[in-house]
């Protein structure tokens, strides 16, 4: 019998096109089932991102979800609940290249989430040396190739993240700043309005900001002419729906089609 083949880790393009800030269009995967993730795969978006903040997900529904993307052309991305060392690094471990991490606020969080994702003596990723990221062991020099792999997306979703976005969006090894309509618009005050005015201002200072600073910039909108406002303002990564939104409207639409009150 021959022995198991060594192959090459490839090429991220994900990151080669966030970095090259081509336009990029995604879909959110709030429900934690592969099937939907094959589904939304197989539509074809440029990426998915695979939610652990707001959704009922965790490393070992996420694993699943990462086998049944393996074959789509989308670019599995995936958001930690919050931005810390240990979950970024399991994650890492699990496979994922791709990390969106929320609510950052300063300079020293955007380094963390940085050095979190890198193994020394570029950052502090702990060394597993026979997990599913390095294909159980069998990629050829792991250690020292997948540091530049590695995709780093930043949230900023709050007042004090807008005032230092020119410093978060310096901070070197961030790939890109994504805008959360949402959450900002709650902390200027106008929750449940992204399209507010003082938002709308925000969110292009942050756009503004953030390419100033050679960074790529992305946002979630489920509103199409919001999405097409955003793709024309210049923004690279753009997600401009979510599975939990599709089928909760197309279950609504059938039910009013066959169920109308006289």
């Amino acid at each position: 019998m021959s022995p198991t083949p060594y192959r090459a880790l490839p090429v991220n393009p994900f990151r080669r096109d966030i970095r090259a800030r081509k336009l990029l269009i995604g879909c959110w995967q709030s429900f934690n089932s592969p099937i939907t993730a094959e589904i939304l795969g197989m539509a074809g978006f440029d990426w998915i991102l695979l939610d652990g903040e707001h959704a009922p997900s965790d490393v070992n529904t996420f694993i699943p979800q990462l086998m049944a993307l393996k074959d789509s052309v989308s670019a599995p991305v995936v958001r930690p609940p919050w931005n810390d060392t240990v979950m970024i690094k399991r994650l890492l471990d699990a496979g994922f290249h791709n990390l969106l991490i929320p609510f950052i606020e300063s300079a020293d969080e955007a380094r963390r989430a940085v050095a979190a994702t890198r193994y020394p003596p570029q950052g502090v990723r702990g060394v597993g040396t026979s997990h599913r990221n390095s294909r159980y062991g069998s990629v050829p020099n792991y250690f020292g190739i997948v540091n530049d792999q590695i995709t780093v997306l930043l949230q900023i979703e709050s007042r004090k993240g807008v005032e230092a976005i020119d410093e978060i969006a310096a901070v070197d090894g961030v790939d890109g700043v994504f805008i959360g309509p949402a959450d900002l618009s709650a902390s200027l005050g106008h929750i449940g309005q992204p399209n507010h005015p003082e938002v709308q201002a925000t969110i292009r200072h942050l756009y503004e900001r953030t390419v100033a600073a050679g960074k790529a910039v992305g946002t979630l909108t489920p509103n199409h002419e919001d999405a097409d406002r955003y793709i024309a303002m210049g923004m690279h990564f753009v997600a401009v729906g979510s599975d939990q939104g599709l089928f909760r409207n197309a279950t609504q639409a059938l039910r009013d089609r066959f169920m109308k009150k006289a």
